[in-house]
């Protein structure tokens, strides 16, 4: 049976593109049709732009006729149809943040991201969504309409990059761009099946940048996530945070198992407890390894309840902050369960607050140190199962807002790569993540083993088909 053009990879698009089988022109009019179809369901894109899709994908056709495609060192993408966060400015196209409270103004100029996939020739479908202020691991909103999760669509596709997560997972073309600052390009992945890159600190130039803030790929492969880190990895300036440019071979995705160090996390120490399915999954994908030839040993926790709880009164009192520099008519345009937990956040002291923020800082400390007598990490993604398309949060409840993130904030805070690998199914056929992180600087290492496991894991379900109406 011939594959649909949405289901091929970038890597099979570009060598489909070099050979003249297939033009990009094709291939943005079958993907545009297929979200088409889908979104009435999904809801997972934002200032979707067909005209300006096909206006990019006949750009991209003349090029590759010429001999000429746009090439990022050895790598091109041109041609390819991407999606990039609605948080993640695009020049012309405003970014509400997810919320009915943002005023609307185009951006004058493309963030980072955005212009690295541009300067490469990627084919721009649209925006995805994001839920409120992106303070959400749901796709609720009180801006977009509420974003589903292709493979149950009663389930959430986690967030806050919603939108990211769904339309990869539907087949919105092959490439998508979300956003993590407590493991918001995780989480999605996870529950959408997907590979999902946090990379180090830095290693993506964003703006604006931000303490353990990122930018990185959600796609359906490790190698197309490594095909998007070799673009959106080039130097950016108005990124202070960002690293000095690397000479890295992102597409080395070979690892030989032999002799590495693996650390085995099962209790993440905070928050919510690992669901049986999720530990059963992740078990096994431990035991590939080792069957591999690497070393695995379990690992205690160094997350406990006051540094998450630290971590969630920091980033109320910032919210909150955001709350009151907001009118009045604003504030109330904000979901009621995001303005509870934001405004939770203030009337704290400065004593108070630094005492917050210091507990990002002794994660930091914590999870290197616990992080260092191992090559990599594995432990889940979240503890949780899918939960409800209606739910802010797995709990759904304001006061354990941030209980699910135990596994995935220590390495925002820590700078470190990881990166999300779909390891199974639970109950209601929704994915179920493994995470794997690295060193700091190692992101190229954290794909290897992502690589690695996807040659070895039981052959994965079809993805998902989803009929409107």
């Amino acid at each position: 049976m011939t594959q649909a053009l949405q289901d091929l990879s970038a890597a099979e698009l570009v060598e489909a593109y070099a050979a003249g089988r297939l033009s990009p022109v094709e291939v943005t009019q079958s993907v545009l049709a297929h979200i088409e179809r889908c979104e009435p369901v999904l809801k997972a894109t934002y200032a979707f732009d067909p005209e300006g899709a096909l206006v990019m994908a006949r750009a991209s056709e003349a090029r590759w006729r010429a001999g000429a495609p746009l090439r990022v060192g050895d790598v091109s993408i041109d041609g390819v149809p991407v999606t990039i966060k609605e948080n993640i400015a695009t020049r012309g196209v405003p970014t509400p943040l997810g919320t009915a409270a943002t005023e609307l103004v185009p951006a004058a100029h493309d963030a980072p991201p955005a212009a690295r996939l541009r300067e490469a020739g990627a084919v721009f479908l649209g925006k995805t969504t994001m839920p409120e202020y992106g303070m959400l691991s749901s796709g609720l909103s009180s801006f977009h309409p509420l974003t589903r999760n292709p493979w149950n669509t009663a389930m959430n596709p986690g967030g806050s990059s919603a939108g990211a997560g769904a339309a990869a997972a539907a087949g919105y073309g092959p490439l998508h761009i979300g956003t993590d600052i407590g493991g918001s390009v995780r989480l999605p992945a996870a529950w959408c099946g997907l590979v999902g890159l946090k990379p180090s600190l830095g290693r993506v130039p964003i703006d604006p940048p931000y303490m353990g803030r990122c930018a990185g790929p959600m796609t359906r492969t490790v190698t197309d996530a490594a095909l998007m880190m070799a673009v959106l990895s080039q130097p950016d300036a108005r990124d202070h945070m960002s690293l000095p440019p690397a000479s890295i071979d992102w597409l080395d995705l070979q690892r030989d198992m032999k002799g590495l160090r693996i650390g085995l996390l099962l209790d993440a120490g905070c928050g919510m407890p690992v669901d049986p399915q999720v530990a059963e999954a992740v078990n096994a994908a431990a035991r590939l390894f080792e069957a591999a030839g690497a070393s695995v040993a379990p690992m205690r926790p160094w997350m406990t309840p006051s540094l998450l709880q630290g971590m969630d009164r920091f980033w109320r009192i910032r919210s909150g902050c955001d709350m009151l520099a907001l009118s009045r008519a604003q504030r109330e345009r904000v979901l009621p369960i995001v303005r509870t937990w934001a405004e939770a956040g203030l009337g704290f002291s400065g004593q108070q607050a630094f005492e917050a923020y210091s507990a990002s800082v002794k994660i930091r400390a914590l999870t290197v140190a616990a992080t260092l007598p191992f090559d990599f990490v594995l432990s889940p993604v979240s503890p949780n199962i899918s939960f409800p398309a209606e739910w802010a949060y797995p709990t759904n409840q304001v006061e354990q807002a941030m209980d699910h993130i135990g596994f995935t904030v220590p390495f925002n805070m820590s700078e470190q790569p990881a990166v999300s690998v779909a390891c199974g199914y639970d109950e209601r056929g929704v994915p179920i993540g493994l995470q794997i992180a690295g060193r700091r600087f190692d992101d190229l290492g954290v794909l290897q083993m992502a690589r690695a496991f996807e040659q070895m894991r039981p052959a994965q379900r079809p993805w998902p088909t989803v009929v409107a109406g």
